[in-house]
């Protein structure tokens, strides 16, 4: 009976907690966003190709201009009608029509003049059943942690969406607000999936650590070689943003290597915990100087795969800088101080500096933090 009390008890506390920040994040979310580009009169809709009216392909098989085709919307005001519309020829935006294709349609209307464009193909249910297939699988392969992790990789997102967003666009500098999300992230995702115990603690106190040396060394490599958040290629619209918002768009930056680093830095700060957890459970009596040593012997062997994993992650995001500096030849010197590379060389090393750091914290908040119970006690 007792037992049956305490659990209603725990279960009414969790849904008065998750009530409590539902409501929370609802209120945080009205937020005024400035209007930065005129949208009235424009809508996307859901629509099917129905005819290619007038096609663009050329005799030698490429394509020049534009697509005239007949479309029925599926959604909108106009949904079941046939319309015309006009298929721009882009890499970005447009598509080559089919008869039979989904797409997705741009309704402007400007006074009188209705205009109909095709913007892409609807990737809505293709990516729908990918990340739909990617939970079932993460459910099914990892049982009941699998099952804790979707929900974890879920509260991931809404933390961006809902709390750090929200965050910046109230004026709360990207850094604090990359911060105080990430302690959010990497708590709950290592309580949903460890509960609250010793091990956890240390990966959660240890992983903390790491993401702030990942920021405090993004920032002192940045000022060493006069790098910013201002040094970005996208600068001249993020800086539009900010004169028209509250973000701090130079911060922007260092919150990206602070949420980049996050997710290494948690698995390696939770391997070397579980090593010595484990070792603690099957040889308790080992002295916490040997359980550190394990530890440190572990994060070793990790560390250089994450680092490496971390180094090659930003590698691939910015591949296509790369290949263009190579394919043109530019000369070191050009190179090594240009501010894209110069970033890049900063985002893989900070977070590197995070990974690294975080062995040693693990190891010995692992062997020196003690169990609840020996808290109460006043034993180590």
């Amino acid at each position: 009976m007792k037992s049956y009390i305490s659990k209603m008890i725990r279960l009414g506390i969790i849904l008065s907690i998750v009530l409590g920040a539902g409501y929370f994040l609802y209120v945080f979310n009205q937020v005024d966003k400035p209007q930065l580009v005129n949208t009235e009169g424009r809508t996307f809709e859901r629509a099917s190709v129905v005819e290619i009216i007038q096609d663009n392909v050329q005799e030698n098989g490429s394509r020049i201009g534009d697509q005239v085709v007949s479309v029925r919307l599926s959604s909108g005001t106009h949904a079941g009608e046939i319309i015309t519309a006009n298929c721009p020829n882009g890499m970005l935006f447009g598509t080559v029509c089919r008869p039979g294709m989904d797409v997705i349609i741009i309704s402007s209307r400007v006074g009188a003049l209705h205009i109909f464009t095709v913007y892409n193909i609807d990737r809505s249910w293709p990516i729908a059943l990918y990340i739909g297939i990617f939970l079932i699988l993460l459910c099914l392969i990892g049982g009941k942690k699998g099952i804790k992790s979707a929900i974890a990789l879920v509260f991931t997102f809404i933390c961006f969406i809902l709390l750090f967003f929200p965050m910046i666009m109230k004026g709360i500098g990207p850094g604090i607000a990359a911060v105080i999300t990430s302690s959010l992230i990497l708590t709950a995702t290592i309580y949903l999936i460890n509960g609250w115990t010793r091990k956890s603690c240390a990966a959660v106190l240890s992983s903390f650590g790491g993401i702030l040396t990942a920021a405090v060394a993004a920032v002192i490599f940045g000022y060493g070689a006069s790098l910013s958040g201002y040094n970005v290629s996208n600068i001249e619209a993020l800086i539009f943003v900010g004169q028209n918002s509250s973000i701090a768009v130079g911060q922007i930056l260092f919150a990206g290597i602070l949420f980049a680093s996050l997710g290494a830095v948690m698995d390696i700060a939770m391997d070397v915990s579980s090593a010595i957890e484990e070792l603690r459970k099957h040889t308790p009596n080992l002295p916490p100087s040997v359980l550190f040593a394990a530890g440190m012997s572990v994060g070793r062997d990790v560390m250089g795969t994450m680092a490496t994993t971390l180094i090659l992650a930003f590698f691939g995001g910015a591949l296509g800088i790369w290949v263009l500096d190579y394919a043109y030849n530019l000369p070191f010197l050009q190179l090594i101080n240009s501010n894209d590379v110069g970033i890049q060389i900063m985002q893989g090393l900070s977070g590197s500096f995070g990974v690294i750091f975080t062995v040693p914290m693990a190891a010995a908040l692992s062997a020196w933090l003690p169990r609840k119970n020996e808290l109460l006690n006043g034993k180590q």
